[in-house]
């Protein structure tokens, strides 16, 4: 597992300096719910996870929902204090909560239906919330997904990763890809969107290997794809394996290739690219084409929530790892699930470090994370206009075919085919 980022330390009771405020009305508010634990740890996976077997106390699966609440309680406090409502911290009702893991749906329904009330009770939700949980195909049955929809869910996202059985087993995972079908039919069933998580570029997958996934998926009509590159992590069982030999590297060409044909089957099955790696189902009664400048709009089955990192709006994230964002501040929680619990139940923040974003900083950001848009990156916001000091590189960019013209042109990026597979070159063209 990667180290926790060097920061600042924060203070014990977890206050926010009344900066963070700032703009906070124009922004969302969204909570991620992060569950650490997996039946077994995946190979390729250097997530903050851990098996029940590892832990005790306030720390394990029996006991979890109750620590988690403990920081949502924490959370409202300090989102109330005295000094940020002063400085124009609004009372924000929360418009989306994402449940990531680890394995969530480990947790029974009941536990998983708790954190949630305790987001609603302490908060609230907007009408029309997005409530999203992740899933392996073999944690959940069709009697969990209807208490799930019936607890106030609205979504799930599926670890499908490949349909080929021997794709699987490199990566560990210990799902049967015929059940796939059967959980997300019943998802449908209970009126939940369905997303499925596919990885390309595993060691040993050949490019039928690749299409056979991409067309199983499609075959169950999902509301949403992600589709990600395989990265090899050092400390990972499979960064052991690659580094002695045993695994090869993923191949970036094979990758690109890979990419192509998912863009190429996931389009011609109404699945359109909203951001480089997700994909959201277009219904013609969304009447959604075309965003600001030209660019694309924004299809209605994208991942709001997610969509709330890559606008930069504020999250609030639970659990021990988990990272948070709040107008100019970013914090994250110490990792291991023990330290977690023990720190909130002396009623301290579990934060174990955090960091004030100046004002270039956040431009940097905005610019890496709004450049994988489909719906673009406006480069001076409220212009309509490329700068001065970046027209040379936006024409270049549009001369390599890695920009859209028509949007850049109003001065808006929108990456092509081929920027999409070059994306962190045109951040450096454009962060130069």
């Amino acid at each position: 597992m990667p180290a926790l980022p060097d920061g600042e330390t924060p203070p014990d009771d977890g206050t926010l300096p009344p900066s963070a405020a700032a703009g906070a009305a124009r922004r969302d508010l969204g909570v991620y719910l992060h569950v650490p634990f997996c039946r077994v740890r995946c190979g390729y996976c250097d997530f903050n996870t851990y098996t029940n077997a590892e832990l005790g106390g306030g720390a394990n699966a029996a006991s979890y929902a109750s620590t988690a609440l403990r920081e949502i309680d924490l959370a409202a406090r300090i989102l109330a204090d005295p000094a940020l409502l002063a400085a124009g911290m609004p009372q924000r009702e929360v418009s989306t909560v994402f449940v990531g893991g680890g394995t969530p749906t480990m947790l029974p329904v009941a536990d998983l239906a708790r954190m949630l009330d305790g987001v609603r009770r302490t908060w609230g939700l907007d009408p029309g919330a997005e409530v999203t949980t992740e899933a392996n195909p073999d944690s959940v049955d069709a009697a969990s997904l209807g208490a799930l929809a019936a607890a106030g869910f609205t979504r799930v996202s599926f670890g499908m990763q490949s349909a080929v059985p021997h794709v699987l087993a490199t990566l560990d995972r210990t799902h049967d890809p015929r059940r796939v079908p059967d959980v997300v039919g019943w998802a449908r069933r209970e009126g939940l969107d369905v997303s499925v998580d596919l990885i390309y570029g595993t060691p040993g997958e050949s490019m039928a290997d690749w299409r056979a996934s991409l067309e199983a998926a499609v075959a169950m009509e999902p509301d949403h794809v992600s589709a990600y590159a395989l990265v090899v992590e050092p400390g990972t069982k499979m960064g052991a394996q690659v580094r002695r030999g045993e695994l090869p590297l993923p191949d970036d060409d094979d990758a690109a290739r890979k990419y192509e044909l998912a863009e190429e089957i996931l389009t011609a099955a109404g699945l359109r690219w909203y951001e480089v790696s997700n994909f959201a189902r277009v219904d013609p009664a969304d009447g959604v084409t075309t965003g600001a400048g030209g660019a694309l709009g924004t299809p209605r089955h994208a991942s709001r929530h997610n969509l709330s990192y890559w606008r930069d709006q504020d999250w609030w994230g639970v659990g021990p790892g988990a990272h948070s964002h709040v107008g100019d501040v970013r914090w994250w929680n110490v990792k291991h699930p023990r330290t977690y619990a023990h720190r909130l139940e002396q009623g301290l923040s579990p934060a174990a470090g955090r960091e004030t974003l100046d004002a270039a900083t956040r431009e940097l950001e905005r610019v890496m994370l709004g450049v994988r848009l489909a719906e673009g990156l406006e480069l001076a916001p409220g212009t309509g206009a490329v700068p001065v000091d970046r027209r040379a590189t936006v024409a270049d960019l549009i001369g390599r075919g890695l920009v859209e013209f028509a949007p850049a042109r109003r001065g808006r990026i929108v990456l092509t085919l081929d920027g999409r597979l070059l994306a962190d070159a045109v951040v450096r063209a454009l962060t130069a």
